[in-house]
């Protein structure tokens, strides 16, 4: 996992952003306006995403309820992936984090509406969006898409939530505060 700061025009956050979400697996972007000019900074955390392993990994996927199990609500990912959309009626510059956050919503609504059946089509929709995901990701030989959403939800998730344990200054594997924790002891901190 690595840092990338990047000081741009405040008009190209977003285009960067895209950008970066669909080169690596990228966490929360931090805004700060830049000390000496209108520009702005941007911080991001990374990882290198790894996708010729998709073919190679075993599917067992997690379960809903592990996948799921901290997401925010439905209503707050929907309105998220609402906000994201609007303008871009062809999917348009959408990143990865986009196309795995609407999957995910679909997915979790689809597994509420398999008991009810009250939307025949709730199933279809996920499954729709996990194969975009899929044709995002450059991922083959995934026998199960919606399984393949769970599993990266889940891991996308994880390291949402380190990289804003790292903002706040706290220890990503014990959440203590930076000051009070002896790193040494968190090998992959």
């Amino acid at each position: 996992m690595f840092e990338i700061r990047i000081i741009c025009d405040p008009a190209d956050t977003d285009r960067i952003t895209t950008a970066l979400n669909g080169i690596f697996a990228t966490g929360a972007v931090r805004r700060l306006p830049s000390r000496y000019t209108d520009m702005e900074r941007l911080y991001v955390t990374a990882d290198h995403r790894s996708l010729p392993q998709a073919q190679t990994r075993p599917q067992t996927w997690p379960t809903p309820e592990e996948a799921y199990a901290t997401a925010p609500c439905i209503t707050s990912e929907i309105g998220w992936t609402a906000y994201h959309a609007v303008g871009r009626p062809t999917g348009a510059l959408l990143g990865r984090e986009f196309w795995l956050r609407k999957a995910a919503v679909l997915d979790r609504i689809a597994l509420g509406d398999a008991a009810q059946d009250l939307f025949s089509d709730a199933c279809e929709a996920a499954t729709d969006a996990a194969r975009h995901l899929l044709d995002t990701d450059q991922a083959e030989g995934i026998t199960d898409p919606r399984g393949y959403v769970r599993q990266e939800y889940a891991a996308w998730h994880k390291q949402e939530h380190r990289a804003e344990l790292v903002a706040a200054g706290r220890c990503p594997n014990c959440q203590w505060p930076e000051r009070d924790c002896n790193c040494a002891e968190h090998p992959d901190a």
